[in-house]
């Protein structure tokens, strides 16, 4: 039965967010980065949000990459330095 679930997507997917739990967190023009944590097996996959209050309403812009390390603390250095570096290259345009 696990293989029918598996394959129609009611196994376990390791690649969710484990309840946005928040590896670390900068602020960056304006903008709070937070680097989340994601299990990708044994792995931590690189994922974070981009917060900013635009007109009173919270936005956020959630980022998943296709990265993969052992390390949390490399994990988490490298979803900071791409929430600035989609920042940098889109601003506020990232809410549209």
């Amino acid at each position: 039965m696990s293989f029918f679930k598996k394959l129609f997507g009611g196994g376990a997917a390791s690649a969710e967010p484990a309840g946005d739990k928040v590896l670390g967190e900068e602020s960056y023009k304006g903008f709070l980065i937070k680097a989340i944590d994601m299990k990708a097996g044994s792995e931590f996959q690189l994922a974070g949000t981009i917060e900013k209050e635009v007109g009173g309403e919270l936005k956020t812009y959630r980022y998943i990459r296709a990265d993969r390390m052992s390390s949390r603390d490399d994990v988490t250095a490298l979803a900071l330095g791409k929430g600035r570096q989609i920042i940098d290259e889109q601003g506020e345009q990232i809410f549209n």
